[in-house]
């Protein structure tokens, strides 16, 4: 059931819902308020607004219906996937666990009837998710608040701008002072059944790179099972690969995570692939860009400088460079890219339009020709999730909500 943005508890979410006209020329499609919100499908004060489902891979990047209200299990569409925002309130000062009729004591693990691919353990209560475990890869984005994460093997307090992410990992969510945090959710594929056990030996990346001046570091935590029915960290620091741009000082792509196939793999580390801006077939690829204010740079780009730094992020092909183009940096690919202002103001420059975005807005871009304009003073931030996509058909739904 849909729930009017506007009246209900949870914080109207901006969404910018890309395409391309009959003569490939990009636009805005959609822009306002997610339409599709949940006010407390997780409980009284906890809810979520939904972005976009997709329910095949590659994704379709066409099509004239709001792929965000399909309607998906939890865990999503095995064949896809779903991105979402989850937003609680906070707990106020005389709450009494004693009296929470929504508290639901620990069990053994025990699989939810109504979603796919998903375990759960109880320990929940109004201010807390159970401890669960999803057949999924998932990209957990904080955007405000605060939230703790429990692990197995200990806590960690998430803030703005932290990522998560989740290799099919045990984990529950405590929200004590109320939080917002947006989730691309992949499907996965567990090689031992419900146990979902960690694959292969790739050593995780832990190096803190030099960041150009002005850029904050990005912390990525990574979280997966080693052993059955316990969960632990594989890592938690700075995102230890950073692209720079010598044409543009202050400019910084921290890159996340990579999934290589789909379902994804439960696997330790994906960043000895090397993907950066479009991600392999059936995959995808997760980042936080830094942006510079465009004074400070743009007279001194052109053709040579915008190729070297396409070519060095292994994507000679995705530059639309022209010196009538309205930026020096737009750019296609074939992907279908969640993206998150995280900070600052930014500008997503189309072939045609301009949409001024700022903290906490949303853009669904569906293979479209765009750059990314910074005319404020200070840095942007800007998280995006790219997937493989398709034009070769229609996106059809398989539920309306």
């Amino acid at each position: 059931m849909k729930d009017d943005p506007k009246a209900s508890g949870l914080t109207p979410i901006r969404r910018v819902v890309t395409g391309n006209d009959p003569r490939g020329h990009s636009k805005v499609v959609w822009d306002g308020p997610a339409p599709n919100t949940h006010e407390a499908s997780m409980g009284f004060g906890r809810g979520h607004t939904d972005l976009w489902v997709w329910v095949e891979t590659p994704a379709p990047l066409s099509g004239d219906y709001d792929d965000g209200k399909l309607e998906y299990a939890f865990s999503g569409p095995p064949e896809g996937g779903h991105f979402r925002v989850v937003e609680s309130r906070a707990r106020p000062p005389d709450y009494d666990p004693a009296n929470d009729r929504s508290t639901v004591a620990e069990h053994p693990p025990k699989p939810r009837p109504a979603s796919r691919g998903t375990w759960d353990r109880g320990g929940n209560n109004a201010f807390s998710s159970a401890m669960h475990k999803t057949e999924t890869v998932d990209y957990g984005i904080m955007l405000a608040g605060e939230r703790e994460l429990i692990l197995d093997d200990r806590k960690l307090v998430m803030k703005p701008g932290d990522v998560v992410i989740q290799v099919g990992a045990w984990h529950q969510w405590v929200m004590p002072k109320g939080a917002r945090m947006a989730f691309d959710m992949i499907a996965a594929r567990f090689v031992d059944g419900p146990q979902g056990l960690a694959q292969g030996k790739d050593k995780p990346l832990r190096a803190a790179p030099k960041l150009p001046a002005g850029v904050k570091a990005t912390r990525r935590i990574v979280t997966i099972d080693r052993e059955p029915g316990k969960s632990s960290l594989v890592g938690d620091g700075p995102a230890p690969d950073v692209r720079t741009d010598p044409a543009r000082p202050g400019y910084a792509c921290a890159r996340l995570w990579v999934t290589d196939s789909h379902p994804a793999r439960i696997v330790y580390e994906t960043l000895h692939l090397p993907h950066v801006l479009e991600p392999p077939a059936r995959g995808s690829v997760c980042r936080v860009e830094t942006l510079p204010p465009d004074d400070g740079w743009k007279a001194k780009v052109g053709a040579q400088q915008v190729q070297a730094f396409f070519h060095a992020m292994g994507s000679p092909g995705a530059s639309t460079y022209s010196p009538l183009a309205p930026h020096p940096y737009m750019q296609k690919t074939r992907t279908l890219d969640f993206c998150i202002v995280l900070e600052g103001d930014i500008v997503l420059v189309l072939d045609s339009q301009e949409v001024k975005l700022k903290a906490g807005e949303i853009v669904i871009q569906r293979g479209t020709n765009h750059a990314w304009a910074n005319r404020s003073s200070r840095p942007a931030v800007v998280a995006i999730a790219s997937h493989d996509g398709t034009y070769a058909k229609e996106s059809t739904p398989y539920f309306k909500v």
